[in-house]
């Protein structure tokens, strides 16, 4: 039975079965049985039954809501917020369905018809994280079954719920659409060499990441990877230091930190670093940690007890690397369970576990610069290549600073945001693959050329 932990109160949110070999099986089955009448539908066919399926988010709203702070305790504002950015996220794929995936006509030769299909993989299996559990799940789920696959939706075990919300709402108005999985890690690696799978997206760690990309390696399928990030901002000379600071702290402690693009790490130009922590400091104080379901509370708890201690071994360890903590640095003494304090760090080195390792918590590290190439030469300097910010007036900056980042995606004066027409894609140990925008049914479709020869020619 997997139990799933409110993270408020440390209490049994709710507990589910897990997946029997002969309950999987049955699912495997029927998405296998139903992609044949899925795929054989028009496009258009499709979008409406999509759309009737996607208002079972609006109707369900507020139980929606309550399960995402319930079981992984962000603030029940964040949640209606996410479910917001759930409609954003469909409503943009379902717009776009139609161009992008109309076949690509080529140019006319005589005697012949050319042109390339995007068609569906078949059987997708979405692994789903924890920490934006309709965010994540929607940018497959919607433009897998536009495609015209079917989805097995393995959410994670702290989520699980969310993942049977998306099988209620599609499977209920057309059967088999999307299976909700409970399983184990080693019945989900089982299940990725499982023949009848056709194709794999995981969101999460870097290990696990690793691990679904081995699972996948003994079969000759396509894996999409979106994984960890320690996303760097740069504070130029001339940026609006009030504007800049209010959004990297948010980017920094929204979801308590618990984003994969959240502010990890903050390079300042050195004639604004002192400007920059004050004001830092300011609004890290306003922050309202509390219980997630009161709509005054601006931070919930972290997601579990191990989430804080990892955090304190960073701070500590960046401490005795020579860096000064400013404010935070621990678990929040008023607070039982998860509670970590917002943290901010001064002249911390580039080398120090806390800027090179994900934090994925409210913590925010920071070093001062002398020039742009200094900065870029530190945001370069890590593993992982998600996203980049700088923060400046000046676009010609913004583009040279863009030219020679090492990122998925380059912000100027924004940090912690997806923008469903564009790609979500990482570089380095992000990952591989993209999701959303039109290059999103790209990696959920595979191509299949059409070559006509008129028989008299």
């Amino acid at each position: 039975m997997l139990k799933v932990i409110n993270p408020f109160n440390g209490l049994i949110y709710t507990e589910i079965p897990f997946d029997t070999s002969s309950t999987l099986q049955k699912k495997i089955e029927g998405a296998r049985k139903t992609f044949q009448k899925w795929s054989d539908l028009s496009l258009d066919e499709r979008i409406e039954i999509i759309k009737e399926g996607i208002s079972y988010f609006e109707t369900n709203r507020d139980q929606i809501a309550s399960d995402i702070t319930g079981q992984m305790g962000k603030p029940i504002s964040e949640s209606y917020g996410e479910i917001k950015g759930f409609f954003q996220r469909a409503n943009q794929m379902l717009s776009i369905a139609k161009e992008a995936l109309e076949p690509d006509i080529l140019p006319e030769k005589p005697g012949f018809h050319r042109r390339i299909e995007h068609i569906p993989h078949g059987v997708v299996l979405d692994i789903a994280a924890w920490n934006y559990p309709l965010l994540i799940a929607v940018n497959v789920v919607i433009p897998a079954l536009l495609s015209g696959n079917c989805v097995l939706l393995k959410h994670s075990a702290k989520t699980p719920l969310c993942g049977l919300h998306f099988e209620k709402a599609f499977n209920g108005v057309f059967d088999g659409l999307v299976h909700n999985l409970i399983l184990s890690h080693e019945q989900t690696s089982e299940l990725v060499g499982n023949p009848a799978i056709d194709h794999v997206v995981f969101t999460g760690s870097l290990k696990g990441g690793l691990a679904i990309n081995g699972a996948a390696s003994r079969r000759l399928i396509e894996v999409g990877l979106e994984l960890g990030g320690k996303d760097p901002a740069y504070v130029m000379d001339d940026a609006d230091l009030d504007f800049t600071v209010s959004n990297i702290v948010e980017g920094a402690c929204y979801n308590s930190g618990q984003s994969c693009c959240s502010i990890e790490r903050v390079y300042v130009h050195e004639s604004l670093y002192d400007s920059f922590l004050k004001r830092a400091v300011d609004l890290l104080k306003k922050i309202r940690l509390g219980d997630p379901m009161e709509e005054s509370t601006s931070m919930g708890p972290m997601v579990t007890p191990a989430a804080g201690e990892f955090l304190e071994s960073q701070v500590k360890e960046a401490v005795i690397d020579g860096a000064e903590l400013i404010i935070g640095g621990g678990r929040h003494p008023d607070f039982p369970g998860n509670y970590f304090m917002p943290t901010l760090l001064k002249n911390v080195p580039n080398q120090a576990r806390i800027m090179q390792e994900e934090s994925f918590g409210p913590v925010i590290p920071t070093a001062s610069v002398r020039s742009d190439r200094e900065a870029l030469e530190l945001m370069n300097d890590s593993k992982y290549g998600l996203t980049a910010s700088v923060w400046t007036k000046d676009r010609t900056r913004a583009e040279w600073m863009a030219k020679r980042l090492k990122a998925g995606t380059i912000y100027q004066n924004r940090c912690d945001y997806l923008d469903p027409a564009q790609p979500w894609t990482g570089v380095k140990d992000s990952g591989k693959g993209s999701s959303l925008s039109r290059y999103g049914f790209w990696h959920l479709t595979k191509r299949k050329s059409i070559h006509f020869r008129n028989p008299t020619t």
